[in-house]
């Protein structure tokens, strides 16, 4: 085994390792800020995310993020259930396609509890339950922006040209405000 194949590996694992162990640490970080009977929801809140997310990840949150695509918008439903997704690094790859998946879903699991603080003594279990299920929270769109080998990236479709025209908005209208008060005042 190539020693930096090795080494990539460990680092990944141990990475993945903490990254799971902030979920459960999340919720008893919560559990201190809030009162006494509801830190037994915060500490659900955490571990739930990690049961639901971890399924969802596996059966269709992975393929839809990193699966081959035809529009570049979203993955295919190849890899469904981790269907080809092997257990050792091939040609070219310093760690395991299965080693990534888990190292992708530990953040996929975090998103989901981050925002589980919102919902602390506001709503109850189900509500939260049913938050979880139904909202992709590591957008696989977010995954394609990041990584511009794909073919959307490629073609321009990800400019970031909105953010300037909203940028000059902005300062345009902050002119306007500043010019509007300097003549209320006088």
């Amino acid at each position: 085994m190539d020693p930096n194949v090795a080494a990539n590996t460990s680092w990944v694992l141990i990475s993945t390792a903490v990254v799971l162990l902030m979920t459960p640490a999340l919720g008893l970080f919560y559990g201190g800020l809030v009162r006494r009977k509801n830190v037994l929801s915060t500490l659900m809140y955490s571990f739930c995310t990690v049961a639901l997310i971890s399924l969802q990840w596996v059966l269709l949150g992975y393929t839809l993020s990193f699966g081959p695509s035809e529009s570049g918008l979203i993955g295919g439903l190849q890899h469904v259930g981790l269907e080809g997704v092997g257990l050792t690094a091939g040609p070219g790859e310093t760690i395991s396609p299965m080693l990534f998946m888990a190292f992708q879903m530990t953040f996929a699991i975090i998103t989901p509890a981050l925002i589980s603080g919102a919902f602390v003594e506001r709503k109850r279990f189900g509500a939260f339950v049913i938050f979880t299920t139904r909202s992709w929270a590591h957008n696989p769109t977010t995954l394609r922006r990041a990584f511009a080998s794909e073919p959307a990236a490629a073609s321009g479709r990800f400019d970031r040209g909105h953010r300037r025209a909203s940028r000059r908005s902005w300062t345009t209208r902050t002119r306007r405000s500043r010019r509007s008060c300097s003549r209320s005042r006088a």
